[in-house]
This record gives structure tokens, sequence and C-alpha cells, in this order.
């Protein structure tokens, strides 16, 4: 049957992204494209940190990045700095620029070690133009050099998630998307062939559609509730399943942070996204090893100013749906699994999901190619993603409590062993599936934790000296030149995307 009617069934980020990507849709053919979403229902709303590829998103709807962050109460970020994760009182940022640039075909970091064993002090965290930034809370973007012979400047956006979805509603709606308000009180389904055909709200209404987004959060109002999809359970790998949420104001007179923090804590660890009026934070725990009391008076005890509003208490399992597409349903966002927002992953799950449903759909009609291609690419996306969240956890010398003892010692995928055993002999990396995480993420992250290489790539001694040496501190030299030249973040967002006092 042809595809006629796209209904989404929630709000929030998921589903007013899903709405503003499909509404472009109708630029080219009458579909008619509903939203059900109940004021009354809240939403988690705490996935306020990005990552690069965020940037492509709003690039396809053609928001004005300017307009955008001052509607969202946006601030840059340039990576996410980890405190306490390797062992108390160390820290690294994991930034979303290189490590310098290949030379000769090979990566840089296999370059720099060879450096590093030879004597040159020099900690690599210089030759990232995103570190030093960060390091001196500075941020430009590329297009505002003067000069064309610079390192590009990689960002990504800390917003407001709920103001940046009225932002998406208010686009949406503007091309066509028609918001119903309302609870789902029904599901009805076709007994022939198993498809969603309608969902009936409480007031009786009924909206009935040919492809339905479950946008409808932890519950799975469609995908799991009315299908029995099932899930796949992964708290045997990332054990936290509780979270507090609670916003503060600034009070120390501090402009806003360009990077995310996360702090390791002795059950979890806490997040700080800074916005440009306050700071978004939440405590990521484990309920085997930590009450919700204890994790509240933590959250309080380490954040920079007053609260904002009530805790905000979310019970989760970390893992996913063993179908993202299943018959016409299509699940992004909670809806589709979780996995905590240590690399800010959240946002980021759904823009894929969103990518890979416009790339795959045709309006003449769903077919079973559409919906394998669908779970089988989404599949390993978040088992990469899987990869990396665990190796936070599991690459730790911490052994001051019973969650860090049980994470340093608990089995892993043997993809992951693999990955942190090439790693070690000789600082190999290799990405598979055109996974999301780049060789420097997983560099950062396992050199960040006291994974050490003890030896490099056996090319690197094809390099030819002095040209070699004097490209690094060329490198290092341009960096520098950058950040110097760069200014404070706060002066930036006041001059470039100023939003309006709250």
């Amino acid at each position: 049957m042809p595809i006629e009617k796209i209904v989404i069934v929630g709000g929030g980020t998921a589903g007013w992204m899903a709405a503003a990507a499909l509404s472009r849709v109708r630029a080219g053919r009458d579909v008619a494209i509903t939203l059900v979403e109940s004021e009354d229902i809240g939403t988690v709303g705490v996935g306020e940190a990005t990552i690069p590829p965020f940037l492509d998103f709003n690039r396809l709807l053609e928001v004005d990045e300017r307009e955008m962050m001052a509607a969202a109460q946006g601030s840059f970020k340039l990576g996410i700095q980890f405190v306490n994760w390797g062992k108390q009182g160390d820290s690294y940022i994991h930034p979303f620029g290189n490590y310098g640039y290949q030379m000769g075909g090979i990566s840089f970091h296999h370059v720099w070690q060879k450096y590093r064993q030879s004597g040159d002090p020099r900690p690599i965290q210089v030759f990232n133009l995103e570190t030093m930034a960060a390091h001196f809370g500075r941020f430009a973007r590329t297009e505002d050099y003067t000069r064309e012979d610079l390192p590009p400047v990689n960002y990504a956006y800390h917003i407001d998630a709920g103001r940046y979805a009225r932002f998406l509603r208010g686009y949406a709606e503007k091309r066509g998307v028609v918001r119903r308000e309302g609870k789902v009180r029904n599901v009805a389904i076709a007994g022939d062939s198993g498809f969603v055909e309608a969902v009936e709200l409480e007031d009786g209404t009924r909206i009935a559609g040919d492809l339905f987004i479950d946008c409808s959060g932890f519950r799975g109002l469609l995908i799991e509730q009315a299908l029995k999809t099932g899930y796949e359970d992964w708290s045997n790998y990332l054990p936290c399943d509780r979270a507090v949420a609670l916003p503060c104001l600034r009070e120390d007179g501090s402009g806003p942070l360009p990077y995310t923090r996360a702090t390791a804590h002795s059950a979890g660890w806490q997040w700080q996204v800074p916005l440009q009026h306050r700071n978004g934070n939440g405590h990521v725990y484990c309920s085997s090893f930590m009450g919700d009391d204890e994790a509240l008076d933590i959250l309080v005890g380490n954040i920079a100013g007053k609260p904002a509003a009530d805790p905000n208490f979310l019970r989760f399992t970390t893992g996913r749906r063993t179908k993202f597409w299943n018959k016409n349903v299509v699940a992004l966002g909670l809806a589709s699994g979780f996995m905590e927002p240590l690399e800010s992953t959240s946002i980021h799950l759904i823009y894929t999901g969103i990518n890979k449903l416009i790339a795959l759909l045709s309006l003449d009609g769903i077919t079973q190619e559409q919906e394998d291609a669908f779970n089988r690419l989404t599949g390993k996306e978040y088992a990469r993603i899987r990869d990396f969240l665990i190796l936070h956890y599991n690459a730790t010398s911490r052994d001051d409590s019973p969650f860090w003892n049980h994470c340093r010692t608990m089995a892993v995928p043997d993809s992951l062993t693999e990955k942190v055993e090439l790693f070690r002999r000789n600082g190999q990396i290799f990405r598979e599936d055109d996974e999301l995480f780049t060789e420097t993420s997983w560099a950062a992250v396992m050199m960040g934790q006291g994974i050490s290489m003890q030896g490099h790539n056996a090319m690197v001694g094809t390099l030819k000296e002095p040209d070699t040496g004097r490209e690094l501190d060329g490198i290092e030299q341009s960096i520098r030149y950058v950040v110097q030249h760069m200014p404070a973040h706060g002066d930036y967002l006041r001059q470039y995307c100023p939003a309006p006092a709250q």
C-alpha cells in the first residue's frame, strides 16, 4: 500500500526532529503528517549535549544557526572533559577534531608515539585545536578565520532540548505538519498483516496512518506495547540504571564552558552541560550500589548554583529493541533503546535513525528489505557505541568503591577486548562498519584512562627527518596561534547568537 499518511506518536526532541525532517517530503508529494502528543505527558528532556554530525541535521533543514542557537539557549561544544575516570584526580578531554593529521598515510598518534619514545616531552593534547581551545575557554568557527592555512574547528552544540523541540515544532507546522493534542488509549492493529492501522485518543478521535513513527519514550507505545517487539538488555555491560536531572543557575559569574563535563563519582557519574543562562546537570548511577537520596545529595553538592527546578528521577534499562523497524512502525529516540548520555549520543541516534529512514523510505509502500536493512544498520551502530561506552567504565584503575571494582573486573564484549589489545600492542585502531567514533576518539579515551601504546606503526620509520619534526612543530604553532586569537566563549555567544534573558 502506498504511504499517504504518516503518524508520529510522541513529541519532544525525537518527535519534532522526525516531523521537521519528514515535512520536507511534502514538497514533492502530498503526504499527510500528523504528530500526536499530550501536554500532560512530560518528556525526559535532559539530552542537551550533541556531537558534530548534529550540525548536518540542521543543515538538512536549512535552519539558520544563529536563530536556532538563540532560540535553544545554545552554547558551543568542542568536546567532553572526563574527570576521575581512569583514577581519582585525573582528567582528560575527548575532543571532536583529530590529533594532528595523517603523515604519509600514517595516523598522527603513531608519529607522536615515536617522538615521545625518542624523548619529545610534548603531550599529544597540544596537537589538537579543540582540546587547547577548550582548556582556555575559547571559541571561534573556521569561517571566522582571516587565514586559510589554519586547522579547522570541529564543534557541536549544547541546547535546551525543550526549547529546541519548540523551535522545530514551528518549523514543521509551517510546512504542513498537523499537531494533535491528546493521549493514545488504544492502538488498532490489522488482523491480516499485523500492521498498525490507527491510534485512538482518549476523546475518541481515530487517527489512521500507513507509516507510524514511535517517539513515545521509554514506554514504546507502538513498538513494544502494541507490537511486542522485545528488548535486548545490556545492563550486564553498562550497569547504571538510574539518573536524576537538576538544572541550576550559574552563580559564580563564570561564562559557559565550551565543553561538556562528565565527572565520575562512587557509583556513576555526573554531567554538566553549560547553556547560555544555566547549566544542565544530572547524576547517572547504579541502584545496586547507591540509593536515590544519596545520588541526589551528591548532585546537589556538586553543581554551580541554586537548583532551577525540582529534581527529575529517571529509571532505565540500557539496551535496544530487538527490532527498530517492525512492520509499519519505526522507533526513534528512547522508544528504540537507551544508552546513557556519556558521549552525548542520544540526540545523535535520533538523527541517524531519521537519516536512515529517509534514505530507505519509499512512498510506494513498505518492504521487508527496507525493514531488514534499517534494523541491520541501526543494530551495528548501537553495538559500536555500546562498546565505546563500556570502555570508559572498564578502563579504570579505581578501586575505591564496590561499583568501580565491579566495572574494572567485569566481562566485556570480545569486540572491545580486541580493540583495546590492538591499541595497547602497537597503537592500531580499526574503524568498522563506518562506526561513529574516530581513531582520535578511541585514542583519547584509552590514553586518557591509562591504556598506553607499547609500540607504533612500523611505517613511521619511513618518514624523513628533519622534515617530520618541523611538521610537528608547525602543527603545534598553528594551533597556538589560532587559540590565542580566539575570543572567550561567552564573548563569542554574546556577539554571535545571544539568547533572550530568562
